[in-house]
């Protein structure tokens, strides 16, 4: 499968696991109100804040395989980094607001009807846990599809925990087991969160990747005609696209017929080393040979 072809799948993906949780949000309102179930209830919220920040996620992920322009020159990449910054972000804010929650419940416990809680859960967590392997392959490469899959993550886990809560509801009548599983399942959550905000925010703010800039300096001079690199610049477009910007000296008896040549053996050896996918080089002769790497 080719990288378009995936990019086509996921979006169709998007709008399936959209519907698919849409379905479960009203779903869940229902069996919320008719079960008294405040944990029900407290996931169908969630679930239609998920739907929103889907929609968010597919608006982007369309938005992102338009093509550069004039614009535009880099792209429209940069628009689902923005959507996974904001749907981490939301996610964070959310499954703190679960944790407020489940703390609330463990002291005012209330009168849940398991039977039918145990019924909506397992509809939600059929749906939450399609809707989570149809992201899965995306997510691998795909900040935004990340954050999107770690909702639906989010939403099948809770789904497990009023699951398992309704049992010993039903067996037991210890209602306080899903505010607790809820805690546990939130801390692991906001560590998986953190991991794409801290992403996003890297590369939101043009930092480098992890590139050892000496080790890039060492590869470049391997080619003969050069004799230093300064100037150095590396970011990332989105998670899949680096781009260096860079000046190097070259020997004073090289020739500009020879330059294509020297730019053609730095973009392979960039690429192959280090995955750079887009290279600018600025040849001098003696400017700049006294600059440090990243000066």
């Amino acid at each position: 499968m080719t990288a378009m072809d995936h990019e086509k799948v996921t979006g169709r993906r998007f709008f399936y696991v959209t519907v698919l949780n849409v379905v479960i949000t009203i779903t869940e309102f229902v069996g919320g109100f008719f079960s008294g179930s405040l944990g029900l209830i407290s996931d169908a919220f969630h679930n239609l804040e998920d739907s929103l920040s889907i929609v968010i996620s597919y608006a982007a992920n369309v938005i992102g395989q338009r093509k550069n322009n004039t614009k535009k020159t880099f792209g429209y990449k940069r628009a689902e980094i923005l959507a996974a910054f904001v749907n981490s972000i939301v996610l964070v804010v959310i499954t703190l607001m679960m944790v407020v929650e489940s703390f609330r419940r463990l002291s005012q416990p209330q009168h849940i009807n398991g039977k039918l809680m145990m019924i909506v859960s397992l509809i939600g967590l059929a749906a939450n846990f399609v809707s989570m392997l149809m992201l899965l392959a995306g997510s691998k490469h795909n900040l935004n599809i990340k954050a999107t899959f770690l909702h639906m993550l989010t939403d099948t886990l809770s789904s497990v925990g009023v699951f398992i809560a309704s049992i010993f509801v039903i067996l037991f009548n210890w209602n306080w087991v899903d505010p607790l599983i809820t805690i546990v399942i939130a801390i692991w959550l906001l560590k998986e969160a953190y991991t794409v905000v801290s992403e996003t925010i890297n590369i939101l703010m043009e930092a480098s990747p992890k590139i050892d800039l000496d080790a890039v300096q060492d590869v470049i001079l391997t080619i003969p005609e050069i004799v230093k690199v300064h100037h150095v610049h590396v970011w990332m477009i989105d998670e899949n696209h680096i781009m260096l910007d860079a000046h190097i000296n070259v020997k004073r008896n090289c020739n500009m017929n020879e330059l294509d040549g020297l730019y053609d053996k730095v973009d392979k050896l960039l690429k192959d080393k280090f995955n750079i996918t887009h290279v600018t080089l600025q040849a001098e002769c003696s400017r700049g040979l006294d600059n440090s790497l990243i000066d």
